[in-house]
């Protein structure tokens, strides 16, 4: 921490320079992270290729590492080789230290159950941007036959009898609650049924890992995914699809500084809706068959647009910030209405010291009303613009905020200090390095 008590991790960005260049998309956080815990679940070995230089993957492996999973490189860069032999309990206070603010432990709880009959979940941390409650991660565990046993420290569980398939439905199609069925139901005995489950292009892909290692899924229409458990799980060999989160992100940030960026990697497929949006608001982009796409600021006015989040295949909550300060360069009035986190929109404070105009609301502004409205959460958002950011003080509050709070100081006037920027490393493989190739000034004070 710095003496004014702020983080002292401080990128200096100097901003009115439109991105040019092209930089490369790795293997999806969602995904990479999952797929990891997956190989608890198998008796032979693993292998993850593409896998991003990112803090959440080296959390993960800390995890595994603990739980007696050997980890090492493989022959390709990138490769990740993992070697479940001999699965062991963990120390309970050195999960603690190695969980850190990642929310990633509880998913270890179903394979742990399966492969020693006993987990541990210390306090979870994960970003600021809402209560993303457990319970019913923990409601899920118990209905399989898992017993929980709450301490200060956090959560034991265990299972006596073992785990059995299950019906559940989500009150909401969550993908952490989807996951945790999924590397919890393909061991259990008997079927499990899920209803109202996410079907992310991430989730879909876990799936996939799952497959490859012997597990039986159906993935029916209406939400429902249907699980045999099977008696045992061997490796996999996989290579993960494109970081799409990331990948919006850089398209963002050509649109918002004027410039034109090519995102080697990115996957027209798996961002359908974010390419509509980013074609109505008046970015231009060239799909680069097998190879990435394109996106640039082809010149002249953006235009105002009405957004809501929604969970897949609708307009990713995680897409929201970084093309929110696009849209405090577009003509008009834009809506965005965040439906999946109650507690998004504080970042757009930081907008609004740098010129932009934005007002939150508690009212849903969008065409549905959603699980948020009357319940005096800020989950809309009025953007005027055009508006001419300039520089700023800012300090980020959390992972895809701290992305977009990077896109506005690259697009503002003058040299603005961004605190915290540690923080982005969470999910952006990198990123330094990538805005200097795509021609940004930017300096680690």
């Amino acid at each position: 921490m710095t003496g004014h008590g702020l983080p002292d991790d401080v990128l200096l960005v100097h901003g009115g320079t439109p991105l040019h260049g092209t930089i490369r998309v790795r293997g999806a956080k969602n995904l990479v992270s999952k797929a990891m815990v997956a190989t608890l679940l198998g008796d032979a070995p693993s292998r993850l290729y593409d896998v991003p230089h990112i803090r959440d993957v080296e959390v993960v492996r800390d995890l595994l590492e603990l739980h007696g999973v050997r980890v090492g490189e493989g022959a390709e860069p990138n490769e990740l080789v993992f070697d479940p032999a001999n699965v062991e309990s963990a120390n309970v206070d050195e999960i603690n230290v190695h969980a850190g603010s990642s929310r990633i432990p509880i998913l270890f709880c179903g394979p742990l159950l399966h492969r020693l009959g006993h987990a541990f979940i210390p306090d979870l941390g994960g970003c600021h941007i809402g209560p993303r409650p457990i319970d019913f991660h923990i409601q899920a565990l118990r209905q399989f036959g898992a017993v929980v046993d709450k301490t200060p420290q956090g959560m034991h569980l265990t299972a006596p009898n073992g785990l059995h398939g299950t019906k559940l439905e989500l009150p909401y199609p969550s993908v952490g609650a989807t996951e945790q069925v999924l590397l919890t139901a393909v061991r259990a005995d008997g079927v499990t049924e899920l209803r109202n489950a996410a079907v992310e292009p991430e989730i879909i892909d876990l799936i996939c890992v799952l497959q490859k290692m012997g597990a039986i899924i159906k993935v029916h229409t209406d939400r429902v995914i249907e699980i045999e458990g099977v008696p045992r799980l061997g490796g996999y060999s996989h290579r993960p699809i494109p970081d799409r989160i990331e990948a919006a992100s850089w398209a963002a940030a050509a649109l918002a500084t004027g410039g034109d960026v090519t995102v080697l990697g990115a996957r027209q497929v798996d961002m359908m809706t974010f390419l509509n949006v980013f074609r109505s608001v008046g970015g231009e982009f060239d799909v680069l068959d097998g190879q990435g796409i394109r996106f640039w600021h082809p010149g002249g006015e953006l235009r105002a647009v009405a957004l809501e989040t929604d969970v897949h295949p609708g307009f990713m909550t995680d897409w929201q910030q970084p093309l929110v300060v696009a849209l405090t360069q577009a003509s008009g009035l834009s809506i965005v209405h965040e439906t999946v986190y109650e507690q998004r929109l504080g970042y757009t404070q930081a907008l609004n010291q740098m010129g932009a105009t934005i007002q939150v609301y508690r009212d849903c502004l969008g065409g549905t009303p959603c699980r948020f409205g009357r319940r005096n959460f800020m989950h809309s958002a009025v953007i005027a613009g055009p508006s001419k950011l300039h520089a700023a003080e800012l300090v980020i509050p959390d992972l895809r905020a701290g992305f977009s709070h990077l896109i506005a100081a690259l697009a503002a006037e003058g040299a603005s200090r961004v605190y915290g920027v540690s923080l982005i490393n969470r999910g952006y493989e990198e990123f330094e390095a990538k805005l200097a190739a795509l021609g940004a000034r930017a300096e680690r004070l």
